[in-house]
């Protein structure tokens, strides 16, 4: 059985002006110009639930602006530390998705100011390491909120938070739709509206970031301490930086390297 929900009428934007669309909006920011695959995750179990009609209006304009996208069906996922060792086929899906992903968009509805248990439930089943993988590291990430009542951006500031500590990319825009109860129509599509406008604005942005750190993404995400605590020792004749710092000036050994000066001399 299948997590991934179906979405329906993908090819249909009643609230969207195509005068204004650029389809492919990270044209000519990177040479892999393959779809972004774009895992989306919502916040909320109604039957009539404003963050996954977010979500669905999101992946919509994903998949107009060249992506792939999955939303996942939190519906039978458990608690944390519910199911002993997180064997449940629920958190397999949800992990091997994020896997999958290159960027991921979290929807919240807010609930007592903060975020749902739901969405962060999901969250809290995605571990920083497994199996010596990272199922988040490196992601470009998307924050949006849906709102009962006045525009608010708690939630999407502890989505935000949450993006750090997972070691994600998160984009500078993000939306937050106030009393979403009046922005969506009986089957669920937004209405047209400057709330609308802005996811718009936040998916061409992430369709854009995705693109652009694809190639640097694991270099970006390399760190000092964990190279330290693997013992994965540089070689300065394959390092790409000791070679340009360097060009046959010096090495890192036993002296420091004044870096200051671009010309890579032992000091000291």
């Amino acid at each position: 059985m299948s997590r991934v929900r179906v979405l329906c009428d993908a090819d249909r934007f009643p609230a969207l002006d195509p005068s204004y669309v650029i389809a492919r909006p990270a044209l000519g920011l990177g040479a892999d110009q393959s779809p972004p695959r774009i895992l989306l995750l919502y916040g909320s179990l109604r039957e009539r639930s404003f963050s996954r009609f977010a979500v669905e209006e999101a992946a919509r304009l994903l998949q107009l602006f060249g992506a792939e996208t999955r939303i996942f069906d939190p519906s039978d996922l458990p608690l944390p530390d519910q199911v002993q060792g997180d064997d449940h086929p629920a958190v397999h899906e949800l992990r091997e998705l994020s896997m999958w992903s290159e960027g991921q968009v979290w929807c919240s509805p807010e609930r007592h100011g903060q975020v749902s248990g739901i969405m962060k439930a999901q969250v809290d089943h995605l571990p920083l390491n497994m199996g010596g993988m990272r199922p988040t590291q490196g992601r470009t990430l998307a924050v949006m909120q849906v709102s009962g009542g006045s525009q608010s951006f708690n939630a999407v500031n502890t989505l935000r938070l949450l993006g750090r500590w997972m070691r994600m990319f998160t984009i500078p825009n993000q939306s937050s739709v106030a009393m979403a109860y009046k922005e969506f129509d009986e089957a669920g599509r937004m209405k047209p509206s400057s709330y609308y406008d802005r996811i718009v604005d936040v998916m061409e942005e992430l369709v854009r970031f995705t693109v652009l750190l694809r190639p640097q993404a694991d270099q970006l995400v390399d760190r000092y301490s964990e190279r330290k605590q693997a013992d994965r020792v540089i070689d300065p004749a394959t390092d790409l930086s000791a070679i340009a710092l360097g060009q046959g000036c010096g090495r890192l050994g036993d002296k420091a390297l004044d870096l200051s000066c671009g010309a890579g001399k032992p000091v000291g």
